[in-house]
């Protein structure tokens, strides 16, 4: 079977967000499958692809809000509401259709499609009725978005995000109903999109690595808590919000806590020992580094990668209920609480005994879960994989 996944990033190698991990163990299980995958869409710009022989990219695209000037922005909202489309899709219409559809001709013979989330399929929706198709939600993007707008700062991102909540949801709704199968990343994601059935869905639990980490012991420990992640991304920042105003106060004054990855300039913390350290060089070793994980999530859907990631390396955590999502297993030292002061306190009580525990099993139980969720959506395309399209 040959199928074209078709992705707003193609990977180059760096996975260096949630989205890109979520993606590169995806495709690796596909084809642990059997499946011949070939990967299509935009690049970073200065990237290359990894697998360039089974990639193909249309041009390089810097999609990043943060990032853009204040012209860029207003061009995108501009051609958004021309177009109808979402911000995020429009971010995408860098090239025309007939030069995606010219594109997909050049992966020669294939059987259907992954559609690998909401943004490339949705800004390119038209061209993937052709074939067969399976659509993979990483997140619940309306719902998403309607949390957003009620978290939002201002008059004009309310409307904002009320405008992507409405459109999410049409597309959504168009995506998993003509998808002949639909992945989603968490189980509740299943019931918000409408696929509830087995027949309709299943939940992709997911790995960070290809391999389970080995565990690094002794640890050296630089500090009682460490976070990181994409803060500029709304859900992220919410949860960041959340305990930097309603857990941090709780703490000791004394208790250290860094925070890594891309920040708002406007992130602050009172706590004298809070410091914001920027991107790192390994994450796995920054997060080592820490006594006890945070895993801070209150908004948002899909599945948590830092979770994840934690537990396969074997860490003491403290999470929120949400932040388990999409996550069957939990091992013994994670302590779950949604109250600040209980969150603080369980904080500290982890950091001043740390315990570790062997991640390998909760890796190995997560990739036999994955290939088994992989094969049943494959078996959902039917004879597509016995005859390829021409």
């Amino acid at each position: 079977m040959h199928l074209l996944f078709a992705t707003s990033i193609v990977p180059d190698g760096a996975l260096a967000s949630g989205y890109e991990i979520a993606n590169a163990a995806i495709i690796a299980a596909l084809r642990r499958a059997g499946v011949r995958v070939t990967v299509i869409g935009f690049i970073w710009p200065g990237k290359a692809p990894s697998d360039p022989e089974n990639t193909i990219v249309l041009g390089a695209v810097d999609v990043r809000t943060e990032s853009a000037s204040a012209r860029q922005k207003l061009a995108w909202l501009g051609k958004a509401v021309l177009s109808g489309l979402t911000f995020a899709s429009v971010k995408l219409r860098a090239v025309s259709d007939s030069e995606v559809r010219a594109a997909i001709e050049r992966a020669g013979p294939f059987d259907g499609y992954v559609l690998n989330s909401v943004q490339f399929a949705g800004a390119f929706e038209k061209l993937f009725a052709d074939r067969p198709s399976i659509f993979v939600a990483h997140n619940v993007e309306h719902g998403s978005a309607k949390e957003n707008a009620a978290a939002a700062n201002s008059r004009f991102q309310r409307l904002l995000f009320a405008r992507e909540a409405r459109l999410l949801k049409t597309m959504e709704e168009r995506l998993c109903r003509r998808a002949r199968f639909v992945f989603t990343l968490a189980e509740e994601d299943r019931a918000a999109l409408g696929v509830a059935s087995d027949d309709r869905s299943a939940v992709l639990p997911l790995v960070t690595t290809a391999t389970a980490p080995k565990p690094v012991k002794p640890r050296r420990i630089d500090c009682d808590a460490a976070l990181i992640g994409t803060w500029t991304w709304q859900p992220n920042r919410i949860g960041l919000d959340w305990f930097l105003e309603k857990v941090v106060p709780h703490l000791r004054r004394s208790f250290r806590i860094r925070v890594a990855g891309n920040m708002p300039s406007d992130i602050t913390s009172a706590h004298p020992d809070v410091e914001f350290v920027g991107r790192v060089s390994d994450a796995q070793n920054f997060v080592r580094g820490a006594a006890v994980i945070p895993l801070i999530s209150t908004a948002g859907s899909g599945v948590q990668l830092k979770t994840i990631e934690t537990f396969e390396l074997g860490l003491p955590s403290v999470a929120t209920s949400r932040s388990l999502r999409g996550i069957d297993h939990r091992p013994a030292n994670c302590f779950i609480t949604d109250d600040p002061a209980a969150f603080a306190g369980a904080l500290e009580a982890a950091a001043a005994d740390v315990r570790d525990v062997d991640g390998s099993a909760f890796h190995r139980r997560q990739i036999k879960a994955l290939d088994a969720a992989i094969r049943l959506g494959l078996e959902k395309l039917g004879p597509v994989g016995k005859e390829v399209f021409a």
